[in-house]
């Protein structure tokens, strides 16, 4: 029996907290496709909270960059 499901890939999930979020702007400048900034207040704007696979290295690398630690990725 073949098990396809083990091959199946699965997408990252991105979470951000908004109250955190102190509108530093670098994961919108590190992965526009899947980050924006709200134009009233400048926080974080989660585009796609479920990107790509061919995202995952510009997210996490925004996340790793955010000064205020408002995203995570799982």
């Amino acid at each position: 029996m073949k098990e396809d499901h083990l091959f199946e890939e699965e997408n990252m999930k991105i979470t951000a907290d908004t109250e955190v979020c102190i509108g530093a702007g670098m994961c919108a400048l590190t992965a526009p496709e899947v980050f924006d900034q709200s134009e009233e207040e400048g926080t974080v704007v989660v585009l796609d909270g479920e990107p790509p696979a061919s995202s995952e290295a510009a997210v996490r690398r925004a996340v790793q960059l955010c000064p205020s630690g408002a995203l995570s990725v799982s």
